[in-house]
């Protein structure tokens, strides 16, 4: 009875619980920062965010374009759609010199600097030929194509002295004389003043601001001493601060920062009605094409100060959205830059984001009421076939060079495998189920007798 009651107690003894430990949770922020960091540290991140980003813009600036200037066009007694169908053909014209530029070795790239820049400064000169150039809004800066085309050489000034300034940095890179400043500045800098003489010889002083930032981010890139760099910088300065000073529409334009009123002789219009239609916008603006600034009271609607009808008409959304795709595109040309080791594309692709990045910092300032009016046009989104060719061009520029990175190229030709590899199992499945039969319907038709109907 022990022994059997005994047994009975043993069975009875409960054994401790085994603890199983419980999974931690991961914290979802956490997860989600994670798989953001992995999707930008991609070899194509950059090649996406260029391409996508660019072309977002542009197709924005395309209706945009169409919604700001058809009051314009129809006060100027032509069609509505006229302006968008002279940016939709320049557009096209664009996408084809993308394409182009985009699958151009880098080397045929470095072998077109010479002849770019010759042929900007010969038509640059030819601005100002009289009977060649034209004015237009006050500056000597065009050539008359023929009928309503017209053509602005400065605007390919800024494209050449990219890829001839990244070509001579990188050849004297290659020699290691970049660390001594007469080859970092000779021929650099004169070649810039001449560029930037001419285009002041028009008038142009926007443009002149932007050829001003691509100088000083070519040599920002080359390494140049803080010395020297502060001694060019100075002195651009200084040369500005002269052109500004003895020209009465500059100095209006600088009184006009921070007014709220159209001012005596409604001098600071344009910058009060630019705020103005920002300001009426809202959240997500009145609605695309319900601008009422557009109507006369802003001018320059579709062209320099199209970001205010963008607020206006798309509302506070809308301009953020603009303003993330530049700033999409600016990191990308960054990280093109800082990840090459090739001097030459390291320069170009930051000149190229140097470029873009400062005129749309311009002219978007300049509507905000934070800088002074410089009338340059937001790239790839204002109307202007002159500026919109050779920003393409530049884009294409910086999508061939993140298409040229070794790990982009290994991951563009594993996808290229793998799609050659699922296109020939498809055609190995198709011909082992024999071909198909596509007239099978008409075959019985035609096997019926004439009387069945």
């Amino acid at each position: 009875m022990v022994g059997t009651s005994g047994r009975a107690s043993a069975r009875t003894v409960k054994r401790p619980a085994v603890r199983v430990p419980r999974q931690r949770r991961e914290n979802p922020l956490r997860r989600l920062r994670g798989q953001v960091k992995r999707a930008w540290d991609r070899p194509l991140t950059a090649y996406y965010l260029i391409l996508g980003s660019s072309l977002l813009i542009t197709v924005l600036g395309l209706v945009m374009v169409y919604s700001a200037s058809m009051i314009k066009a129809l006060q100027l007694s032509l069609p509505a759609s006229y302006f968008f169908r002279k940016q939709f053909l320049a557009a096209a014209l664009g996408a084809v010199l993308l394409v182009v530029a985009s699958r151009m070795p880098v080397k045929l790239h470095r072998a077109l600097a010479y002849p770019m820049l010759a042929g900007s400064v010969f038509l640059m000169v030819l601005v100002q030929i009289p009977g060649i150039g034209m004015a237009v809004g006050g500056n000597q800066n065009w050539i008359a194509l023929g009928g309503p085309f017209q053509l602005q050489p400065s605007e390919f000034g800024k494209l050449a002295l990219v890829v001839w300034g990244a070509d001579l940095l990188a050849r004297k890179q290659d020699k290691r004389l970049l660390a001594q400043w007469k080859h970092m500045l000779v021929p650099l800098v004169p070649m810039a003043f001449l560029l930037l003489g001419l285009i002041m010889l028009g008038g142009d002083m926007g443009t002149a601001i932007i050829l001003t930032a691509i100088l000083f981010g070519l040599l920002w890139l080359a390494g140049a001493p803080t010395r020297l760099f502060a001694g060019v910088l100075s002195v651009a300065v200084l040369i500005g601060v002269i052109l500004i000073k003895t020209s009465q529409n500059r100095m209006s334009r600088l009184a006009c920062l921070g007014e709220t009123e159209p001012g005596p002789g409604d001098s600071c219009w344009q910058a009060v009605h630019g705020i103005y239609a920002l300001a009426s916008g809202g959240f997500f603006g009145s609605g695309l094409g319900a601008s009422v600034e557009k109507w006369g009271q802003l001018p320059e609607a579709h062209t320099d100060f199209i970001f205010a009808i963008t607020g206006e008409e798309l509302g506070l959304a809308g301009t953020l959205s603009v303003l993330a795709l530049f700033a999409a595109l600016g990191y990308a040309g960054i990280r093109v830059a800082g990840r090459t080791e090739d001097p030459f594309v390291r320069y170009a692709a930051g000149g190229v984001t140097t470029w873009i990045t400062a005129q749309a910092v311009i002219n978007i300032g300049a509507v905000l009421g934070l800088l002074p009016i410089a009338g340059v046009p937001l790239p790839l989104f204002s109307y202007g076939g002159s500026a919109l060719l050779p920003t393409m061009f530049a884009i294409g520029l910086l999508i061939a060079f993140a298409r040229d990175e070794p790990a982009a190229r290994a991951a563009l030709a594993m996808r290229q495998s793998a799609f050659a590899r699922k296109r020939a199992a498809v055609r190995g499945s198709r011909t082992e189920r024999g071909p198909r039969r596509w007239n099978t319907m008409r075959r019985r038709v035609s096997a019926r007798s004439s009387g069945e109907r």
